[in-house]
């Protein structure tokens, strides 16, 4: 088995004894790259896939582009065996860029003279999450009670990874699922309502009521978190779910075309009870948005303290300054413009990990700084430089937050 991923060295790092080799969906748009990375290979599965564009993510490249290109490649290759895992939602009617996009690879594929398998499935968990059963978990850890988008009667028929690997794994392995699309779905239809409870009780919390957020409110949210970088919760997320995740074919027929039953959400849940991870995670999914925004809140309110605010305002290191000969106003403006810019990269998500670096570098060194030039400031009663501490707390956390894989 080979792996094609963006970074092979984190990628064997987790498993040293498969094969990898880099690749990325955003630039590698012609066939001419994928064929020589293709030899030996007998059958090709593709599952990349993003909910939406920007920061770095091209739609369609991703999920059209360098999928068609590989097709192409696959054929050229003589490689007959190919499956493609698309969304139970990739139809017209959707309408969205995320489902038109994986609609146009899988037409493609299906035009082409191979041994195609495109795979539909609805809504897939496991024992990790990530994106849309990521939101799940954090709408289930909400204190207090439940907030459901519209009335909570959104329907799924959820599908375990380990049901949906072995899906895969008996199409590669035979070739009566050659030239069909199949949708690998649950055995039961489960309500968006039901799910959020379904995992609050693995959770272990107690019941709380259902909140109901009415769909024009649930798109205004949904524009303000594409602002912030879209996730589970923007607009695409939403018409997908106004779509439904349910799909054409009941659970029985897909169970009795690919020969076993898809096992059901409780008893997966209940083979793996929840761990210590599981609840901080549940706990944190909402406070990580919230941590980035008072970051950004804080640095934007620095930049214009040090503007705005008269030099009277911060006459302890006005003095300071002037005793090394050191101008305060205009290094308070520098400071305040560093501030700045470092507001301006949080609220662009740009590269987390050099900006908790960054971050961590200022305040620190903000903190050294004043501590050498005015040690008082520490017995201030307002905590002028104590509250440092708690920021560089803060954002040790949401660094750690921040990385997601």
């Amino acid at each position: 088995m080979v792996a094609a991923v963006r970074d092979p060295a984190a990628f064997r790092r987790k498993w040293p004894d498969v094969e990898a080799l880099a690749a990325d969906f955003n630039r590698d748009v012609s066939p001419e790259v994928w064929r020589s990375r293709l030899a030996g290979v007998e059958a090709v599965v593709n599952c990349a896939g993003v909910l939406h564009g920007g920061r770095g993510q091209d739609i369609e490249a991703i999920h059209a582009t360098a999928p068609i290109a590989l097709f192409e490649a696959c054929l050229a290759a003589g490689i007959r065996r190919v499956v493609q895992v698309s969304a139970i939602s990739a139809d017209d009617e959707a309408g969205t860029e995320y489902a038109l996009t994986k609609k146009r690879a899988d037409d493609h594929l299906r035009s082409l003279p191979l041994d195609w398998t495109v795979l539909r499935p609805s809504l897939v968990y496991g024992e990790g999450s990530y994106g849309g059963t990521s939101a799940l978990r954090g709408l289930a850890g909400l204190p207090g009670f439940s907030p459901l988008v519209g009335d909570g009667s959104a329907s799924f028929r959820p599908i375990h990874i380990d049901d949906l690997v072995e899906t895969v794994a008996r199409i590669v392995e035979g070739d009566r699922f050659a030239r069909q699309t199949l949708e690998p779905v649950g055995p039961e239809a489960v309500t968006l309502r039901d799910l959020v409870a379904k995992y609050r009780a693995w959770l272990g919390f107690a019941p709380v009521p259902a909140l109901a957020i009415p769909m024009p409110v649930m798109r205004l949210a949904a524009r303000i978190a594409d602002l912030a970088g879209g996730g589970p919760l923007g607009r695409a997320s939403l018409r997908q779910l106004e779509f439904g995740n349910v799909g054409r074919e009941s659970a029985t027929t897909f169970a009795d075309r690919i020969g076993f039953t898809p096992r059901r959400m409780d008893d997966m849940l209940a083979r793996r009870p929840a761990q210590t991870q599981d609840l901080w995670h549940a706990r944190l999914y909402f406070l990580r948005p919230l941590m980035r925004t008072v970051l950004t809140l804080l640095w934007l309110g620095s930049a214009f303290a040090g503007v705005l605010a008269p030099v009277a305002s911060y006459a302890t290191v006005d003095a300071a300054f002037s005793s090394l000969g050191l101008p305060s106003r205009p290094l308070a403006l520098a400071f305040s413009i560093v501030d700045l810019l470092i507001a301006v990269a949080l609220l662009l998500r740009w590269r987390p990990r050099w900006m908790a670096a960054i971050q961590l570098a200022v305040v620190g060194g903000y903190t050294v700084l004043l501590t050498v030039l005015a040690p008082g400031l520490w017995l201030e009663p307002f905590g002028a430089l104590l509250k440092n501490l708690p920021i560089l707390a803060l954002i040790g956390v949401w660094a750690v937050l921040e990385e997601e894989r």
